[in-house]
């Protein structure tokens, strides 16, 4: 069944709407696939995304850059004939200037292949400013990739940027350059330093004939990557990208990651220890950009709650959590996207050896409610798929990455065979 795409908001994404209506007319190849034996038709899907957070206290995030190229690596789980990029500077204080970018196919490292770089235009023009709060997206670039390849998308900021809207942990080395405008270099000669983090890129999307649209995976640190190594590409999201991959043309599904390590449904996660990581907006505040606005969105995997419990944040400021608190929470999330024509499925709470009794008796007790509600779609047990059968309040041995919470690559894998591709095929074809 077709479903109708969410409103997105005017303020800070009219450059968005802009570029998608001359896009209908540069990439459109004909009808939807039917009885008729028309192939497939040419649309945007998300082919990468990541959770865009607040700065924090100290690090790069904090400090921002002053005539720095950023070179992020993002790994694309599909493949299409032209792509675009989104940036973000929702949670910058002063105008961010592009002063140019470029994406490219990675070669090694933070070189590109040769052959493959390719300018980046914004409204036909090779600079562009986001606003303070807001978003924008770039016209059409006429790259061909490929499923399961790496990119290099390169921003060159003129600065001083201020405080970074990023992702923290994005489980990927990129690069930051000396001085000046590189985005033009094909080598990693003038890219010295690394980071781990992806600062201001929110999307990359493509046009395809091949995805039947767009799943948004939405969590937390178990989604984001959790203690899978950098630049494996090991996230059950991944796995789960390639399971799909597999599928007839114009019926695979592309899978992007909005998982923020440390995020919870009700309140704002604050910082990491050291304050250099943002643990993001609350699942609430986030879900409308993260969610709902995603390219060709067409089905949520929810898969949140363990933060919440660790903590028994309630809430209200010193409320100490109740399953009715999380239920009711998730209940409003899948609301919200059954408003805008999507279909929201529901992820179970996994083990985690660090939770108390309360938590562990409400995480239960909101896993029960899961198996048993009519509010989800479809219901994706990863408890059962990672909990040991000997004790279930704790992952499987095999499962567990060291800290009691975050699996192995074994067990992302065995979170992603868990998923009934049924569930993301019948509500897109």
């Amino acid at each position: 069944m077709i479903r109708r795409m969410p409103a997105l908001r005017a303020r800070t994404w009219a450059a968005f709407l802009s570029a998608a209506l001359l896009t209908v007319f540069a990439v459109s190849g004909g009808p939807a696939a039917g009885a008729s034996g028309h192939p497939p038709r040419q649309h945007w899907v998300g082919g990468w995304a990541a959770a865009a957070g607040p700065p924090g206290t100290s690090g790069p995030s904090a400090t921002g850059f002053t005539d720095r190229t950023l070179r992020l690596v993002v790994h694309v789980g599909a493949g299409g004939s032209a792509l675009r990029i989104r940036l973000s500077n929702e949670y910058g204080t002063t105008p961010l200037d592009i002063g140019a970018a470029t994406v490219a196919t990675r070669g090694a490292g933070a070189a590109a292949a040769p052959g493959t770089r390719h300018t980046v235009t914004f409204g036909g023009l090779p600079a562009t400013t986001v606003p303070a709060g807001a978003r924008t997206v770039s016209d059409p670039v006429g790259l061909t990739t490929e499923p399961d390849t790496d990119l290099l998308v390169s921003l060159h900021l003129p600065g001083p940027t201020g405080p970074a809207t990023y992702h923290g942990w994005a489980k990927q080395t990129s690069y930051v350059s000396t001085a000046g405008d590189h985005t033009a270099d094909d080598t990693a000669a003038a890219y010295p330093t690394t980071t781990t983090s992806w600062f201001y890129l929110q999307g990359v999307d493509v046009s395809t004939r091949d995805a039947g649209g767009t799943v948004v995976a939405f969590g937390d640190s178990i989604t984001e990557g959790g203690l899978t190594a950098n630049d494996s590409n090991r996230r059950w999201t991944d796995d789960l990208s390639r399971r799909l991959a597999k599928l007839p043309r114009g019926h695979r599904p592309t899978v992007v990651n909005a998982g923020i390590g440390g995020n919870r449904i009700l309140t704002p996660g604050g910082y990491n220890g050291s304050g250099s990581i943002n643990l993001g907006d609350s699942a609430q505040a986030r879900f409308g950009r993260d969610a709902l606005e995603q390219p060709g969105v067409r089905a949520v995997i929810f898969l949140e709650g363990t933060n919440d419990l660790g903590g028994l944040h309630g809430p209200h400021p010193g409320e100490q959590l109740t399953a009715a608190h999380l239920t009711a929470g998730i209940s409003a999330l899948a609301a919200r996207a059954h408003a805008a024509g999507l279909r929201f499925h529901c992820g179970t709470i996994t083990p985690n050896g660090k939770l108390g009794e309360v938590g562990e008796e409400i995480r239960e007790q909101v896993n029960t409610w899961l198996r048993g509600t009519s509010v989800c779609d479809g219901v994706i047990d990863f408890d059962r798929a990672l909990r040991d059968p000997a004790d279930p309040h704790h992952l499987l041995p095999a499962y567990d990455a060291g800290d009691g919470v975050h699996p192995t690559d074994a067990g992302l894998k065995a979170m992603a065979d868990t998923v009934d591709l049924r569930l993301l095929t019948g509500d897109l074809s």
